[in-house]
């Protein structure tokens, strides 16, 4: 990895706060990275307050979208809320619907099917809403270029309210109300809501409406955290705020679901780490595998047995979606070599029979392997299917965008997106790409890059300094995990691999003293044991390790050298 150091901060700004706050200068630069340079500032990052959120009347169409729910509801129409088959989808959909039963009885929800039916609002699913007499689908997490959808659903006598966070094409739907903060005739001051952020800001709106408070909606903000964290939006403003309320009915009186779904942690306390890679894939694997309609009936249901039965069915479906994925990394990995394709500048792979459900995470584990934009693709009815994922600084979607030539359909954001072609098109595709990859990145952007937060000497770090790392999060994007690095440490002379097939590395290392020790591992590191007889430096993260009932500081190597 590429170690770039973060640019020292402005001096006088970090003392300046580190006597403000009573802190260590080191807390107090990395504080000021993050833009937090005042008493006043940092009050609101440690202690996030629910008044700090907007008012969502300051979102284009919301009132518009309001009074149509309450209209909905004055004339007791069928309202079918309706959503994408991610984790933001599922939870957008689970939140909707948990709000609006308390008053309104006729609604019901609906997923569109992965394989058949494909992302986003579907001719399928307004089929399915008119033969029910439903009048007004509430769309979230997708809908901003469903253009033709929504005509064909007026054309059949029924509105939308869409709720979306994706980057809106030229053209906006015509729909009764397009509830997205990236629109540009939107004067919203967070724009970084995930679908299920916005879907909370919509039911906000009905809440103030009504006469209720924000207090009132806390039981839905263990729904909203899930999505934060599973679609990796910054953790920033209004998501922060939420994520860090999130977690606390997390841990304290989640809903059914998810308490079905963690009953087999052994853990005191959920943090955003657990949400993202514990809860988030299990709900993701309901739509991967089976139906993603699985996911919501747990998420909304009040029946802890008919729960426990649903998370033990996910729990399978996981099992299975992980075997899925090993099996076709390494066959993607095999075509990559047999192509002779490892020196370009992107990774594009194809298998008619690779599952549908599997390849955005492949497509992140090929990225991982050689550190470029990628593209895996599927057979899906007449058309090819593929998910693209990116590398840090390169936006896959304006690439995605000078290939349109050859692309039926696609969306999504900067780093992930999704695409249909005809099969025709795969190889036009595959050269057109490659070729406008090579043209507009940065050679540098295709080196994996570990940013280093500061410079720590070891003996900085005690328990206090590190309770104040923990209560820098939630962590997420553009608030992520402070990094450090320490140079010229040295390993007591008892370092070792460790795991199952010795992949791990297990230091005790020192900087200065040999009596001043600290416990380090290195996960994936453990082909580095050879640089650890001499000096070397570290990179690595804060962590607690707790062996025979004590619990220690430990340093999480991220590299060395």
């Amino acid at each position: 990895m590429k170690w770039t150091l973060k640019p020292k901060p402005d001096i006088a700004v970090v003392h300046s706060l580190a006597n403000d706050l009573n802190i260590d200068t080191k807390l107090a630069e990395i504080l000021v990275q993050r833009g937090i340079k005042t008493f006043d500032e940092a009050k609101h990052f440690f202690r996030p307050s629910l008044d700090d959120l907007h008012d969502p009347f300051l979102m284009q169409d919301m009132q518009v979208a309001v009074a149509r729910i309450t209209k909905a509801i004055e004339n007791g129409e069928k309202v079918l809320i309706y959503g994408d088959y991610d984790v933001d989808g599922t939870t957008s959909v689970s939140l909707m619907y948990s709000y609006l039963k308390h008053i309104h009885p006729y609604l019901a929800t609906y997923i569109p099917d992965r394989y058949n039916e494909g992302y986003g609002i579907s001719f399928t699913g307004i089929d399915f809403a008119h033969d029910n007499e439903f009048t007004l689908i509430i769309a979230l997490d997708c809908g901003i270029k469903a253009i033709e959808k929504v005509a064909y659903a007026t054309e059949k006598g029924i509105d939308f309210i869409i709720c979306d966070h994706h980057k809106p094409g030229d053209q906006i739907p015509d729909a009764i109300a397009v509830l997205n903060p990236k629109r540009v005739d939107c004067d919203y001051p967070y724009k970084e809501l995930c679908g299920c952020g916005v879907g909370f800001k919509l039911i906000q709106a009905i809440a103030q409406q009504k006469g209720e408070t924000i207090d009132d909606l806390l039981p839905y903000l263990d729904l909203v955290v899930t999505a934060i964290g599973a679609d990796i939006v910054p953790m920033t403003g209004e998501n922060r705020i939420l994520a860090f309320y999130g977690l606390k009915v997390i841990n304290t009186s989640p809903r059914i679901g998810i308490q079905a779904l963690t009953q087999h942690l052994n853990k005191k306390e959920l943090s955003i780490s657990d949400v993202v890679f514990i809860i988030a894939p299990r709900i993701n694997a309901a739509g991967r595998i089976k139906h993603a309609s699985y996911a919501v009936d747990l998420l909304i249901s009040e029946n802890l047995d008919l729960a426990k039965d649903i998370a033990k069915e996910i729990e399978e479906f996981n099992a299975h979606r992980k075997e899925l994925d090993q099996e076709i990394t390494q066959e993607a990995l095999i075509q990559i070599q047999n192509n002779n394709e490892t020196d370009t500048y992107t990774t594009t792979v194809y298998h008619e029979d690779w599952h549908k459900g599997v390849i955005g995470i492949v497509a992140s584990r090929l990225t991982e392997t050689y550190y470029r934009p990628t593209v895996v693709f599927t057979k899906s009815g007449e058309f090819l299917t593929a998910s693209a994922r990116s590398v840090k600084g390169f936006d896959v979607y304006n690439a995605l965008d000078a290939c349109s030539e050859f692309i039926e359909q696609f969306g999504g954001h900067k780093y992930a997106a999704g695409l249909s072609i005809k099969p025709e098109n795969y190889e036009n595709f595959k050269l057109k790409f490659e070729e406008t990859v090579k043209n507009t990145i940065e050679k540098e952007l295709l080196e994996p890059e570990i940013e280093i937060d500061a410079e720590l000497h070891l003996s900085n770090i005690s328990p206090k300094f590190y309770r104040i790392i923990n209560q820098m999060a939630p962590f997420g994007p553009l608030n992520k995990r402070p990094v450090f690095q320490s140079s010229s440490v040295r390993d007591n002379g008892y370092g070792k691999q460790v795991g199952q097939d010795k992949t791990h590395l297990k230091l005790t290392v020192f900087q200065g003293n040999p009596k001043n020790c600290i416990g380090a591992i290195g996960f994936s590191l453990g082909d580095k044991i050879e640089h650890v007889q001499q000096e070397f430096d570290i990179v690595y993260q804060l962590d607690e390790n707790t062996w025979n009932g004590n619990t220690s500081i430990q340093l999480q190597l991220k590299d060395l050298k």
